[in-house]
């Protein structure tokens, strides 16, 4: 007996639209039955989970802080899979983007100007453009797998990170701990508010989610990204080039996740780490799908991963449970999400073998 998978003629689009509502409800269930596992009442510990952190002011500061990350890279990252180029290295990309906006403030510390923070934003960007930009040369002249390529060079940046403010950029005011000097007040994010710790990076977010938006539907460019991810060979007909299209939407993303870089370490750390990231770059590729890589649909997304970190810090306080518990919910959501979209569009076939001959059996 094998099993197949056999292309739906008529998909539901009723079930297409009500996908990501699905995937979420069977992450909430299969959540309680986790937390019910582990000795925990179900209802106590959603709640902590996904309503508690709704209803205090420092928490939603928090939830901004951490969708920012997720709703920029997530967005980036919708360009790449809708033009069929698979960037799995965001996370490094985000790294890159910290790094090289850094420059500025730990090299040139003794520059203090109004330049100083629009020159970090620019290098960030720049940086994860760099960084992304080898996996798309690799795969644009080398038709190298940028699944591969861009993954391992995630690793690649952690340990130049670490390197760095382990050797040459280690503050020598910090007791020998690997970190580089504080980032001077210019250098830091201005808050959004004064009630909590919300900065910037948020607007960042916002903003470009909402230009990529009105780009996917209303230009050109977004109409070039939808026929060659949909089929290369009718681009070529249209005139539009895969090549270019490699580059175009590997550097964006990988601007935008520098972007998220930067931001980061200037709004929120105000320093270069070893750690930076929990793995928001990984995350942001649950956030493109659960969004349907709409960038629109992604913001939503973004907010709802950001529940998701702060409500596992709270019931780690509340319950004390693990801190893995965060991304259990994460890869559960993740599953559900891909098992929804192939199930609409796909349905299960059994195939059984016996003695030569085959007879087959479907589910619905």
């Amino acid at each position: 007996m094998r099993i197949e998978l056999e292309r739906r003629a008529n998909p539901s689009l009723l079930f297409s639209v009500l996908s990501p509502f699905l995937a979420l409800a069977l992450t909430v269930f299969a959540g309680g039955i986790m937390f019910a596992l582990l000795g925990k009442d179900p209802v106590s510990a959603l709640y902590s989970f996904f309503i508690e952190p709704l209803l205090d002011i420092w928490s939603l500061h928090e939830i901004a802080i951490k969708a920012a990350p997720l709703i920029l890279i997530g967005a980036g990252l919708s360009v790449c899979y809708r033009s069929n180029n698979w960037n799995i290295g965001a996370e490094g990309q985000f790294i890159a983007g910290a790094i090289a906006g850094a420059i500025v403030p730990v090299v040139f510390h003794d520059w203090h100007s109004s330049l100083v923070l629009p020159l970090m934003l620019i290098f960030g960007m720049i940086g994860g453009a760099l960084y992304a930009a080898i996996p798309a040369f690799l795969k644009a002249q080398m038709n190298t797998n940028e699944i591969l390529t861009s993954l391992m060079l995630v690793y690649i940046a952690q340990l130049f990170l670490d390197w760095l403010v382990r050797g040459p950029w280690r503050s020598p005011d910090a007791y020998n701990f690997p970190v580089t000097r504080d980032f001077a007040p210019e250098a830091i994010l201005p808050e959004l508010v004064s009630s909590g710790r919300a900065n910037l990076g948020f607007v960042f977010a916002i903003v470009a989610a909402v230009g990529l938006w009105i780009m996917m539907r209303y230009t050109l460019k977004g109409f070039e990204i939808t026929v060659l991810g949909q089929s290369e060979r009718a681009g070529r007909f249209a005139g539009f080039s895969s090549k270019r299209m490699i580059w175009f939407s590997m550097l964006l993303s990988g601007a935008f996740a520098g972007l998220a870089g930067i931001s980061e370490v200037s709004g929120v750390i105000g320093k270069l780490q070893p750690i930076i990231s929990p793995g928001y770059g990984f995350t942001a590729i649950i956030v493109a799908f659960l969004g349907r890589l709409n960038p629109l649909g992604i913001i939503a997304a973004g907010l709802f991963l950001a529940l998701t970190y702060v409500g596992g810090e709270a019931v780690q306080l509340t319950l004390g449970v693990s801190d893995k518990v965060t991304r259990v919910f994460q890869g559960l959501l993740l599953f559900f999400v891909l098992s929804c979209d192939t199930l609409i569009q796909y349905r299960i076939r059994l195939v059984f073998s016996r003695f030569g001959q085959t007879s087959e059996g479907g589910a619905h």
